[in-house]
């Protein structure tokens, strides 16, 4: 049958599926997607509520009330950020704008999934750099870099192994990188970061020419639904991907609610310490189940299983499900023994705990 083809390259593909988890219970605890405990700050809801009026008109096309709101917290620029449909619009945007085909964009081995399936499709080489016992290690990735490397993505800290590097080895790594190389650092999970020597990089984007830092409100904020990301980097950088991403990326509820959460502290202090209590709390309940834990300073915890019979990690998936507990499996990652699961409130983790333990009693 005759019929139009795709490009070779994305025939060959799968299309990304974030495997949420399907309920198959009536009380679902959703700890798949490494989304927020609490939801959104009521700020928020009551400040999208306000745009209802006016969802008939295209949003701002850059949303300057937000990166004011943005820069002040942070102390940018604001004029040197842009906005996209999640962080995911953006990350496809940089290997549209930089990527030609026969570069290299190079990811780490347990480096977020979209990195590699965003270079494949504008038509660059995905070189992934192995990590140091899931740990993402500076001198592999600079081991990568030939003349073809053209753009370096860097989670920090890193999903799905919740591990991250220090301000000097992200300054070490930048140091060593060719000039025309593109320095990316996701840093979607900053805000849930409580450790000194740690920068979501945006010193090096002040500084440098070659360096983009991603943040997102998906996360802390909780507003994954609404899909809003952002990008801070020097003026040359920003105008590159505004040719590419998609126009009115950020609409009017995201924006709105994004400023209202910006401006709810005691909502973001409230997530950042029950996030760090909670982890702490679940890491160690496994710990005490014989189970491993990635040492992890986000709102997730990677868990590795027995690799025996009936009580391997898609085992415990299978049997957390069934208890309508929905966490993410490891192996489209490369690592079938784990499970990555999310924070979640109090009772959730709780639950959890309680539930793990009886699927390794073999209850």
């Amino acid at each position: 049958m005759t019929q139009p083809k795709p490009r070779p390259t994305i025939a060959e593909m799968v299309r990304y599926q974030p495997n949420l988890g399907a309920p198959v219970t009536d009380r679902v605890i959703r700890l798949s997607a490494n989304e927020g405990a609490f939801g959104p700050s009521p700020k928020a809801l009551v400040a999208m509520e306000k745009q209802s009026n006016l969802l008939h008109w295209y949003p701002e096309e850059e949303p300057v009330e937000l990166a004011e709101k943005i820069a002040s917290k942070y102390d940018l620029n604001p004029e040197n950020m842009v906005f996209g449909c999640g962080s995911d619009e953006l990350i496809m945007a940089i290997c549209q704008a930089y990527l030609d085909p026969g570069d290299e964009a190079i990811h780490t081995e347990y480096g977020f999934i979209m990195y590699p399936m965003s270079t494949k499709v504008a038509g660059g080489s995905p070189i992934p750099a192995p990590d140091n016992n899931f740990k993402v290690d500076v001198d592999s990735i600079l081991d990568c870099v030939t003349s073809r490397t053209r753009v370096v993505f860097l989670a920090n800290p890193n999903n799905p192994t919740g591990s991250y590097l220090s301000r000097n080895e992200v300054a070490r790594l930048h140091s060593k990188l060719p000039k025309d190389v593109l320095l990316v650092i996701d840093a979607a999970y900053s805000e849930f970061v409580v450790r000194n020597d740690y920068s979501s990089g945006a010193e090096l984007v002040d500084k440098y020419e070659n360096v983009i830092m991603l943040r997102t409100f998906s996360k802390l904020y909780s507003l994954a639904g609404l899909r809003l990301g952002w990008g801070y980097a020097k003026p040359h950088i920003i105008d590159a991907l505004h040719v590419v991403k998609q126009p009115f990326g950020a609409n009017r509820a995201a924006v709105a609610a994004a400023v209202a959460s910006l401006d709810d502290q005691e909502f973001i202090d409230k997530a950042v310490e029950h996030n760090e209590k909670w982890r702490t709390w679940t890491a160690s309940k496994f710990e005490e189940l014989g189970l491993n834990c990635l040492p992890s300073i986000t709102n997730f915890l990677m868990v590795k299983f027995p690799n025996d019979d009936g009580k391997t990690a898609n085992d415990a998936g299978s049997f957390l499900a069934s208890r309508g507990i929905m966490t993410r499996g490891m192996s489209g990652y490369g690592a079938p023994d784990y499970l990555r699961l999310s924070i979640g409130t109090e009772d959730e983790m709780k639950i959890v705990v309680k539930n793990v333990a009886e699927f390794l009693r073999g209850e």
